[in-house]
C-alpha cells in the first residue's frame, strides 16, 4: 500500500531512447545495496522492461487480504505488468485504462514497509505520468538525459509537466555520457559533452551525475541481473552507486523541508 512507502521516487525521460529503465533499475539497486528497503516499479504498461533487466522470478500471488505479494530478487520488491499478462499479448488500451492499471500496481500491491518505491515511468507527458504525480504523495523525480540537443529539449518538457503537478525534480542524471575506449584508454564523447549539466542548470535542478557507455550495462540487463549487482566495480555501477547517494542526500532535504512547512500548518491555525 501506498501508506507504507516513505519516498516516492519517479524516473522519468521527455523520450525513449535514453535509457531511463537502466537508470530506474540501477538506481533502485544501488539504494538497496545501501541498506535500503526499495521497490522498483514499471509503470510503462505498453512496453514493460522490468522483467528482462531483473531476470525471471516467481510470479506475484494474491495475499489472504487480495493484495498482490510482489516476487523479489537481488534484495528487490519487484512489480510490473509484464509479470501478470503473457508477453506475447499487446496492451490495447486508452489512457484511462493505462492510468489506472499504474495506479492498482501501487494500491493493490502488499509493498510492506519501504524506504524507496522508484517508479519506471513511461517515456513522455501522458496519463500514467499525471495520474500517479497527482495520486500519491511524491517525493521528487529523476530526469534522464543524454548529451545530445534533442534529448534535452524533451527532458524539459518532462520538468515542466511535473512543475505543473507540483512534484519537485530532484535532479537530473545523464546516460551514455562518454566511452573509455578499452583498448586505448581514451574517452570518446559520442553524443557530445556537458549537454546534461547545462540543461540542469538552465533547469535550476541538480545534476546527479553521468553514466558512461559500457558493454556490461547492456549485457546485463539482457541477462537480467543490473550491472550495479553484477559488476559493482565497473564505472558505471560505481556512477550509479555516486548518484544513488546524492539522490538520498537530496531526498533528505526534501523531507525536512517537507516536514517545517506542516509544522508551520499545524500551528497557524492555533495562532489565528
Amino acid at each position: 500500500m501506498a501508506s507504507s512507502i516513505k519516498n516516492f521516487i519517479l524516473v522519468a525521460s521527455g523520450k525513449g531512447g535514453v535509457g531511463k529503465s537502466t537508470v530506474a533499475t540501477n538506481l533502485a539497486m544501488a539504494l538497496a545495496r545501501a541498506g535500503h528497503s526499495t521497490g522498483l516499479l514499471d509503470a510503462d504498461i505498453y512496453g514493460p522492461s522490468i522483467p528482462t533487466m531483473m531476470g525471471r522470478t516467481e510470479s506475484p500471488r494474491a495475499g489472504e487480504d487480495k493484495q498482490i505479494i510482489p516476487p523479489m530478487k537481488f534484495g528487490l520488491k519487484l512489480m510490473s505488468i509484464g509479470y501478470l499478462v503473457d508477453a506475447s499479448q499487446a496492451m490495447v488500451w486508452r489512457g484511462p485504462m493505462l492510468a489506472g492499471a499504474a495506479t492498482q500496481l501501487v494500491q493493490d500491491v502488499a509493498w510492506g514497509e519501504l524506504d524507496y518505491l522508484v517508479v519506471d515511468l513511461p517515456p513522455g507527458t501522458g496519463d500514467v505520468q499525471l495520474t500517479l504525480a497527482q495520486k500519491f504523495k511524491v517525493t521528487g523525480a529523476v530526469l534522464v538525459t543524454t548529451p545530445q540537443k534533442v534529448a534535452l529539449v524533451d527532458v524539459i518538457r518532462a520538468k515542466t509537466m511535473f512543475d505543473k503537478v507540483r512534484i519537485r525534480t530532484l535532479g537530473l542524471v545523464e546516460n551514455m555520457s562518454y566511452f573509455m575506449c578499452p583498448d586505448n584508454g581514451k574517452r570518446y564523447d559520442i553524443f557530445g559533452t556537458g549537454g546534461g549539466e547545462a540543461a540542469a542548470r538552465e533547469l535550476g535542478v541538480e545534476f546527479l551525475g553521468r553514466v558512461p557507455i559500457e558493454p556490461a550495462v547492456r549485457e546485463c540487463g539482457d541477462a537480467g541481473e543490473p550491472v550495479v549487482s553484477a559488476f559493482p566495480e565497473s564505472e558505471s555501477a560505481k556512477s550509479f552507486t555516486a548518484i544513488a547517494a546524492e539522490l538520498g542526500k537530496l531526498v533528505e532535504v526534501v523531507n525536512v523541508e517537507r516536514a517545517e512547512r506542516e509544522q508551520k500548518r499545524r500551528i497557524l491555525p492555533i495562532v489565528q
